[in-house]
């Protein structure tokens, strides 16, 4: 199994190739794929020194799979590239994640849909996939109606030089600036660019890709997305208003069930999900879920993951995953 990670020098691309390494992962020969930068460096893999090739070159290689976490424009060029090969390629970027002839894939919700005829997958944006995790086995059993979510979301999520604005901004050094605007011992409700109708980009993300992603236009969901001064870890308060009534004993054990969910949810211990704890984990955490007792059906949880791991590298490892158990590659 020929495997590129394509973006490997990124914060996303070296957690890809730790994992592929964590999980075993059948990889006979790794292409690690960056910036003509990097080309020519060096990076671990299970102790050995590899070194990094630009794109020509891994598409002359044939790779099996390519994971790319490189951004949309590289992915929008490059990946029917190494489509037309027959490289199967799983991207991170939102490029090609609205479009209809693609897959939007959460391993645990909807990796039964890939086909071998698959060769562009498209993982979702990093607080959709938490937020469906926790969402998809109820919505399956009570039929959502609306959602309303609010995010907090990590300055990893932006990238490294929003990590290194933070860490400078704690030190008192002045620095390049990620954002408009200092983030340390601030929120700013500014995930993405703005769009036309006054919601950022993310935003519209967490409205659209849960609908693809479970097959069902017939709820809605809003969101507002803040980016708080966090190192690692998206939390996300959810609202959720269902066509039926439910029992929260129930939900508790639907969620506790489903694969990939860990629910810590116990006020008397002081027990939930913070991101802290999520750090460097690959569950999804839920915990606080009540009912909203200003309407029927209504529930309220608080979704917690770590946005490089299940949010990104660990999904995309996932797919790979699946579509080697299948022989789909």
């Amino acid at each position: 199994m020929k495997v590129a990670v394509v973006g490997a020098t990124g914060m996303v691309g070296t957690i890809m190739i730790k994992l592929l390494e964590e999980r075993n992962f059948p990889v006979s020969e790794l292409l690690l794929v960056a910036s003509e930068k990097s080309v020519g460096k060096e990076l671990l893999f299970k102790g050995k020194a590899i070194k990094i090739m630009g794109l020509e070159t891994a598409v002359s290689k044939k790779p099996d799979i390519a994971i790319f976490s490189a951004g949309g424009s590289t992915s929008l060029e490059w990946a029917p590239k190494f489509a037309e090969i027959g490289t199967t390629v799983i991207d991170n970027s939102s490029a090609w994640r609205m479009d209809p002839s693609k897959k939007l894939v959460v391993p645990e919700i909807n990796a039964s849909q890939l086909t071998k005829e698959d060769k562009i997958i498209a993982n979702p944006n990093c607080s959709t996939i938490q937020m469906v995790m926790a969402l998809a086995p109820l919505h399956k059993k009570y039929q959502m109606k609306r959602v309303v979510v609010s995010t907090y979301q990590s300055v990893s999520g932006t990238g490294i030089k929003a990590v290194n604005q933070l860490e400078n901004e704690i030190k008192g050094i002045k620095s390049e600036m990620a954002y408009p605007y200092p983030i340390h011992k601030n929120a700013l409700p500014h995930c993405d660019v703005f769009e036309a109708n006054g919601y950022t980009k993310e935003e519209m993300k967490l409205a659209r890709e849960p609908q693809k992603i479970l097959d069902d236009s017939a709820f809605s969901i809003t969101a507002t997305a803040v980016r708080i001064p966090t190192a690692g870890g998206h939390s996300e308060s959810v609202n959720v208003a269902f066509e039926n009534d439910f029992d929260l004993n129930d939900i508790r054990r639907m969620l506790h069930e489903t694969p990939g969910i860990t629910v810590q949810d116990n006020p008397d211990t002081n027990t939930y999900p913070m991101p802290i704890y999520a750090n460097g984990k690959d569950d999804v955490f839920v915990g606080r879920i009540r009912r909203d007792e200003t309407q029927k059906n209504t529930l309220n949880m608080w979704i917690v993951s770590d946005n490089l791991r299940k949010g990104a590298a660990t999904n995309a490892i996932q797919i790979a995953e699946y579509l080697v158990e299948q022989g789909l590659v």
